[in-house]
């Protein structure tokens, strides 16, 4: 049987050099986020089918690794088997819906505010493609309990911190509300029912133009009267933005929420990057109910942070609405960035010890020890014969520095001279 040394379609291996800048960038991004006060936790991987399917996870509802039943619940013999009769587990797509069944299960013993962080793989059925996987790392910050526009603020300043720390710079923060959203759509004539088809087509703005927007709504064959009306919006918003919202039937009260949020969040920024309104801005998850948020980094086609105001799921769980908020960080997505500028994790110390087979080894880790003691990663390997092939390798491994062993004589040089 011939082996396939490939991951499996949509996995991939991690090496070393990539490991090093993955665990550096998690734990900056936890480290912020633990001095701004959000609580560590771990929820399984697996969750149950119906808590997945029940989430309103928009798309990602048809992505879900679902789990066979186990031995005897698993009937293969039954006619008519259906895909809800084979599988009670899935793999989890996002963080959120964990951490809602988290909450509920253990609300008692937590604070009336709740903040949240977590950083965990999750998994989706994806088409696989070039930086886009379907086993992948996110890492959340949540909110729950707080339905003032705190909680909003306190989740850009700190995702924003979190990058800042990481020297990202150059990205933009941009900021939408659902209920704008809403009442922009249903004051230009659609229905309630076409909102999220509506939506799923001013999110093209950006790739396909105004132009190309109408040509699809018309496809989709809306009403022309609403769709003229929504081009005419859509460029008076792209122009004065949240001034004329109130003649689209936005509620006075939203406006202000909106307003208020952008202003204190400018203010927060101090001009280390932008927060903007973008009124173009829908984030698939359909149960979003409130504010959402994406971070743009540069010129990429893809945001590297996303989230927004999830009321009601908490209260899917327990009949009682629970306000709760979060924003997540792309890590695959920030981390392949970061690779692809040749980011190198500072202030660390790799030396390469080299010995020869003459050498008694308990000396050489002896020295190792030493060497450890001044704070270096020290890694000890035999000398090789081409020895400046072998210094070349390790350069590439990330190692700055190396030492040949000869006993007290031991001399530590930068491998950038060699």
């Amino acid at each position: 049987m011939k082996v396939n040394f490939n991951p499996a379609k949509g996995m991939r291996d991690i090496t070393p050099q990539e490991k090093e800048v993955r665990d550096y960038v998690e734990g900056v991004i936890v480290s912020t986020y633990k001095q701004s006060g959000f609580e560590l936790i771990e929820t399984p991987v697996v969750e149950n089918i119906e808590n997945l399917i029940g989430s309103k996870g928009g798309e990602n509802l048809k992505l879900i690794f679902k789990i066979l039943k186990r031995g005897e619940k698993l009937d293969f013999a039954k006619e008519g088997l259906t895909e809800e009769e084979l599988a009670d587990l899935g793999l989890r797509y996002d963080l959120t819906v964990p951490l809602s069944r988290f909450y509920c299960n253990n609300r008692a013993s937590l604070p009336a505010v709740f903040k949240s962080m977590q950083v965990g793989n999750v998994f989706r059925a994806e088409r696989a493609q070039k930086g886009r996987y379907r086993s992948f790392k996110q890492c959340d910050i949540d909110i729950i309990g707080d339905g003032t526009k705190a909680a909003e603020l306190e989740l850009i300043a700190t995702t924003a911190k979190a990058l800042t720390a990481l020297n990202v710079t150059n990205f933009v923060v941009r900021f939408n509300d659902r209920r704008v959203l809403k009442s922009v759509i249903l004051n230009c004539g659609f229905s309630e029912e076409e909102f999220d088809g509506v939506c799923i087509v001013v999110d093209k703005l950006d790739k396909v133009g105004l132009d190309g927007v109408a040509k699809e709504m018309k496809e989709k064959e809306y009403s022309e009267a609403a769709i003229l009306q929504l081009v005419k919006a859509l460029e008076s918003i792209n122009e004065k933005g949240t001034k004329c919202l109130a003649q689209y039937g936005v509620p006075e009260d939203v406006v202000s929420d909106v307003e208020e949020v952008l202003n204190q969040a400018r203010e927060f920024a101090g001009g280390k990057y932008d927060v903007e309104f973008d009124f173009t801005l829908i984030r698939g998850m359909g149960y979003y109910t409130g504010s959402i948020f994406e971070i743009a980094y540069k010129d990429l086609g893809y945001s590297i942070a996303g989230g927004g105001r999830y009321d009601e799921m908490v209260g899917n769980f327990i009949g009682e609405k629970i306000p709760a908020i979060g924003f997540s960080i792309g890590f695959e997505r920030l981390v392949n960035q970061l690779m692809d500028e040749k980011f190198k994790v500072p202030n660390l110390d790799k030396v390469v010890l080299l010995y020869e087979p003459s050498d008694r080894y308990i000396d050489v880790l002896k020295k190792a020890d030493e060497l450890r003691a001044t704070g270096c990663t020290v890694a000890v390997y035999e000398k090789a014969k081409k020895l400046g092939k072998q210094l070349n390798q390790f350069a590439d491994y990330g190692y700055s520095k190396f030492a040949v062993y000869s006993g007290q004589e031991t001399e530590v040089k930068d491998l950038s001279t060699n």
